[in-house]
């Protein structure tokens, strides 16, 4: 990819500058966003500390490359699209005497239109997964009746490529598509317990990474005129193969749904994770949207509105020929980008109570994170939450209205294996806000190769306080999660 302006390729500076400030005033929670059309970078953004070396988490977004994985492995010969899965895994499905599952295709798992729902393997933590899979003991459908969002059977695909090449997701797609089109070294995937790759969720690559693999599949399956997978095949992947909308309701999600790729408004499609990891491919209009960022708790709201805004701001406005040198806009996009941060939280930096309680201890009642004790301490632009649960005694550091940057203090979250218990702390952003003169609000954002975010609110009384907690994380953050009381104890 080589760089231009946006008027160089159709789009205005000032579009992008808008549809950055509707981000900002929704306060959807962005880490980076980069716009491409044709072979050129036309728009590359981080909010701080986010930059183009990071390695981001791209959740969902694996799926669409286990699409891909699946596609070279049968273009080699080595799957039949149409095989049962069984077929494929003879001991690990050697229990299971569900009819409807027995006779489930790799095509009809591609298409998520599968015979059982989900077990939830987080809480069950089973010592292998593809295992996990096969013993499912949940009620059957006829497979391709229709879409049922099946994670765990795209998960199942990546182990079926890593069992049918020998080789691991990544290693694979290495020699077959990485190295051809400058996919970064840096690219790598988390496991999942027994062994297998975490390909329904876990591919950690810088988001140019997933910008090139996007433009692969915009090209048709080719790079510099080699054709690397079969053309047919990336066009089934990337075309409408089952119907998604039940209620009509006509959203970014539910204009139907190809191989593990999903399709949206004005003939487009995008690969999809969690969190609004997004890689948004509108072929009519050669435009492709990178975008990453940490929208859980808030969709899917937040997810439809940024959808919306790009496709109102950028796709259809963009010309298809150069537009005038716009020199104030480009200068406007330009200072608004150097200003990106993550965002913090929202309200007040000051309250005359936090002389008052700066600390003061406050005896915990019996509640579900098993808080026993906390305080706060402050400084002029921030302070630190003191408390002790089952781990021990534990602090917070946050910023007012600003992020500061450090460890979230829980130990014990999984690390390299999913559901595994690791050595190490997350990496956070936490901020704090007065949003009422006695109500202090903390935002924590995980920002590490998982991600998370918890907001606790602490309201204030005479000789008392209250908190609720509330987690949006995938396998984590379940101590910070519900209601507590507190009081102020005087001898």
């Amino acid at each position: 990819m080589y760089r231009a302006t946006p008027e160089e390729m159709g789009i205005s500076s000032s579009s992008i500058t808008a549809f950055i400030r509707f981000l900002e005033d929704n306060r959807i929670p962005a880490h980076d966003l980069l716009l491409a059309r044709g072979d050129a970078l036309v728009y590359e953004g981080y909010w701080k500390p986010f930059d183009a070396a990071f390695c981001h988490r791209m959740y969902s977004v694996s799926k669409s490359l286990v699409a891909l994985a699946v596609g070279f492995a049968w273009q080699d010969g080595l799957i039949d699209l149409d095989e049962r899965i069984f077929t494929y895994f003879p001991a690990e499905s050697a229990g299971q005497t569900d009819e409807n599952m027995a006779r489930q295709t790799v095509r009809h798992m591609l298409m998520m239109s599968t015979a059982k729902d989900d077990g939830f393997w987080f809480a069950d933590k089973p010592a292998d997964r593809v295992r996990y899979y096969f013993e499912n003991s949940r009620p059957s459908r006829p497979c391709g009746c229709f879409f049922r969002y099946d994670s765990a059977g795209s998960f199942v695909l990546c182990a079926l490529v890593e069992r049918r090449t020998g080789k691991s997701f990544m290693a694979y797609m290495r020699e077959k598509l990485f190295d051809k089109i400058g996919v970064s070294e840096n690219i790598t995937c988390l496991q999942c317990p027994g062994g297998h790759s975490w390909g329904d969720s876990a591919v950690i690559c810088p988001p140019v990474d997933i910008l090139k693999i996007a433009r692969f599949t915009m090209n048709g399956g080719s790079w510099n005129g080699e054709q690397i997978l079969d053309r047919t095949y990336v066009e089934t992947a990337v075309s409408k193969q089952i119907d998604n909308d039940y209620w009509g309701e006509n959203l970014y999600n539910t204009q139907g749904y190809g191989y593990l790729i999903w399709r949206t408004f004005d003939n487009s499609y995008f690969f999809n994770g969690m969190g609004a990891q997004l890689a948004v491919c509108v072929p009519d209009k050669d435009i492709i949207l990178m975008f990453n960022g940490d929208t859980q708790g808030h969709d899917p709201v937040a997810r439809n509105l940024l959808m919306e805004a790009f496709f109102r701001l950028i796709v259809r406005p963009a010309a298809n020929m150069p537009l005038p040198v716009n020199a104030a806009g480009a200068e406007e996009l330009a200072t608004l980008t150097a200003s990106l941060r993550l965002i913090a939280a929202a309200g007040e930096s000051y309250s005359p109570l936090a002389a008052a309680i700066d600390g003061v201890t406050y005896h915990m009642a019996e509640n579900p994170m098993g808080i026993t004790s906390m305080h706060f301490t402050f400084t002029e632009d921030g302070g630190v939450w003191h408390y002790i649960n089952a781990q021990g005694e534990k602090t917070l550091p946050f910023g007012l209205c600003q992020n500061v940057f450090g460890e979230f203090p829980q130990d014990g979250y999984a690390d390299e294996i999913g559901t595994v218990s690791g050595q190490r702390r997350y990496a956070c952003a936490a901020s704090a806000a007065w949003t009422e003169p006695h109500k202090l609000a903390l935002q924590v954002q995980i920002i590490d190769t998982y991600f998370g975010n918890l907001h606790a609110v602490f309201t204030f009384g005479k000789a008392d306080c209250c908190v609720v907690m509330q987690k949006a994380a995938e396998d984590f953050l379940d101590e910070y999660a519900g209601e507590a009381v507190g009081y102020v104890v005087t001898e």
